[in-house]
């Protein structure tokens, strides 16, 4: 999915549910995707908590959202975030919103703000349930931000043998090399990508421990690949091809 750079995007974070640490990462994902224009987050400020999150809020220019919990195990957070983000919705000022949360209570938000035509970027931990992972248009698991900002939570870099015995990956590789490839069985590798993203919005190769697609496509030693010159003559393009269409082609 490529992105706009100068979309206008709201960034709505739900405290109860996020950890502080993740800002500085937070904030330089979403600046490949857009411009924050809003920044708000929300939760009980009274409550010592979120201490970690008062210490980082007029650094990163994120506006508290006072929301007090009136009734003991009921999160009014949640209502506060789902209200302003349509206010905001209605505004018609926005192309997108992050939802930062791992809570499935913002999967109905996620789907509605869809269907006005507006992309939606949920982050959340790994433990976010799927209802609202599929609900957006590209999900970023927030330990990969985490890891950005310290090196001591680096995610390891899975092998070879891991990579291929991950049915699920090597499926959604295939797949999508597959679904883009031309007659010859040689696809795009910026087409793969796009085609991925449609397909899983958690997709990302930093879960793997890799920086980009075309590194982790070559870590599983399931594709060929190839660099072939545009027609500028300068730049170049990465081109995969199934090993397992290779060789019956052969």
């Amino acid at each position: 999915m490529a992105a706009d750079k100068s979309e206008r995007l709201a960034v709505l974070i739900d405290a109860d549910n996020t950890q502080a640490s993740i800002i500085e990462g937070l904030l330089s994902e979403i600046a490949k995707y857009g411009v924050a224009s809003v920044r708000r987050i929300y939760g009980d400020w009274t409550s010592p908590m979120l201490k970690s999150w008062k210490e980082v809020l007029l650094e990163h220019s994120v506006q508290p959202m006072q929301q007090f919990g009136y009734t003991r195990g009921k999160n009014s957070t949640d209502s506060a975030m789902i209200i302003d983000a349509m206010d905001l919705l209605y505004t018609g000022n926005f192309d997108g919103f992050c939802i930062v949360s791992s809570d499935s209570d913002f999967t109905k938000l996620a789907s509605r703000i869809r269907e006005s035509g507006l992309t939606v970027y949920g982050f959340g931990e790994k433990k976010t349930p799927s209802p609202f992972v599929s609900a957006c248009d590209k999900f970023i698991y927030t330990e990969v931000l985490r890891a950005r900002s310290s090196e001591n939570e680096a995610i390891a870099r899975k092998s070879t043998t891991e990579l291929k015995n991950d049915t699920r990956l090597v499926r959604l590789l295939r797949n999508a090399v597959d679904a883009s490839s031309d007659e010859s069985g040689w696809a795009h590798l910026a087409t793969v990508g796009n085609t991925i993203a449609k397909q899983s919005p958690d997709f990302d190769p930093r879960n793997y421990g890799y920086g980009k697609l075309g590194e982790l496509v070559s870590a599983t030693r399931l594709f060929e690949t190839e660099e072939r010159l545009q027609g500028d003559g300068q730049s170049k393009s990465i081109y995969l091809r199934n090993r397992r269409e290779a060789k019956k082609k052969s």
